[in-house]
């Protein structure tokens, strides 16, 4: 057992473990692979993700849980007695400010300097629930050249009609993903397997002002500091890819207001993302995506608004074959891209009016994530 504490820059963190690890030579055992689960308050779900870690079929030569001081004490020595049964590592943060993000720049700036360039960091979550296969998989892409390698994720039961839209845009964007042979605008926070070699030049990026300035790898001014990372490899020229076979579950939203909350969160900080990157090469694509979505959302509220103005004024409502067609159009398409959960799923999803629902509100959101970005609103999450 051993104890010791540094100043960082997010935060500094108590590291406390079974048996001391010294910093190993430059060189020797490469391609091990470090896990690092950031905790809070996931007391339920931190046990059986660390027994997934175990069971990988590469599993991670250390495991490391990283807790931030919760209000309730006694959260927090929960979470270290089920890090500590599993046999990992438990790290403690003191003074971070900055939520996940700040935890992780913790951490690994401490971390880093044990570890040597061809050595893989896993950032999970801790209510993410690995794939047997993920570190496997996900390593093979480090051995190809890859730099970072996220996966795709599937979402675990619950919450009633909310849960089961969140399960089928999940499962059409693994759909879309291995489509595009692992092409993605972001590398998913839920879990991803990075290179050191690639974390290390992002802090050196940022510290020489190659890259947005942060306080460590991740930018802890941001709202979607996985987004922003993304961003941050793909400008200095390294390699992410996030395979199908990579796959993980995590939980989704109980209720539609915290979904709200999360998808503003989501959509706001990939905006604002673009605006401290700019037009370029690797923003392209993400400043398309935007325009088409903002496009979309102005056609539905143009559509709803006119269907409310006939019904409102007793115009009538005809619907001309054109209509017809594409409803049927769009409902085939929803059944064919959610057929990977089943025929009931895929059957219910052309019923079109729930999914087109679903579909008005993610616009909603992404109206009022412009509004806030453009106005300039304070930004609490």
């Amino acid at each position: 057992m051993f104890a010791k504490t540094r100043m960082l820059r997010a935060c500094s963190f108590r590291m406390r473990s079974k048996h001391e690890r010294g910093r190993p030579p430059r060189g020797e055992n490469p391609r091990r692979v470090v896990a690092l689960v950031p905790a809070y308050k996931e007391v339920d779900s931190l046990g059986h993700v660390l027994e997934t870690l175990k069971r990988q079929t590469h599993p991670p030569d250390r495991i490391v849980v990283t807790l931030d001081p919760h209000k309730q004490k006694q959260r927090t020595r929960e979470l270290e007695q089920i890090g500590r049964e599993a046999g990992a590592e438990v790290w403690h943060s003191v003074g971070n400010k900055y939520k996940k993000a700040g935890n992780l720049n913790g951490a690994l700036a401490e971390l880093l300097k044990t570890l040597s360039d061809d050595d893989a960091v896993l950032v999970q979550d801790a209510d993410t629930y690995l794939d047997p296969h993920f570190i496997e998989v996900t390593r093979r892409k480090l051995l190809q050249g890859y730099d970072a390698v996220g996966g795709n994720f599937r979402g675990r039961a619950g919450g009633g009609l909310c849960g089961v839209f969140q399960r089928n845009e999940y499962a059409r964007y693994a759909r879309d993903t291995g489509r595009k042979k692992g092409k993605v605008l972001c590398l998913t926070g839920t879990a991803c397997l990075f290179r050191v070699e690639a974390l290390k030049d992002v802090l050196a990026a940022r510290e020489n002002g190659q890259l947005p300035a942060a306080d460590g790898v991740y930018d802890t001014k941001v709202l979607t500091e996985d987004n922003e990372l993304t961003l941050a490899l793909k400008h200095r020229g390294r390699r992410v890819v996030a395979p199908s076979r990579a796959t993980m579950t995590t939980e989704v939203m109980l209720t539609w207001g915290d979904l709200a909350n999360q998808r503003l969160r989501w959509k706001r900080g990939a905006l604002e993302n673009l605006f401290d990157y700019g037009l370029t090469r690797y923003t392209l694509e993400g400043w398309v995506r935007q325009a088409i979505a903002f496009l979309g959302a102005t056609v539905s509220t143009i559509y709803v608004g006119s269907l409310l103005w006939f019904v409102m004024t007793g115009a009538g409502v005809r619907i001309a074959p054109f209509w017809i067609a594409l409803t049927a159009f769009y409902a085939i398409e929803r059944a064919i891209t959610v057929k990977a959960r089943g025929w009931r799923v895929a059957m219910a999803s052309m019923l079109v009016i729930p999914e087109w629902f679903y579909d008005l509100f993610l616009q909603g959101v992404h109206i009022r994530a412009l509004a806030e970005a453009a106005l300039r609103r304070e930004r609490n999450w």
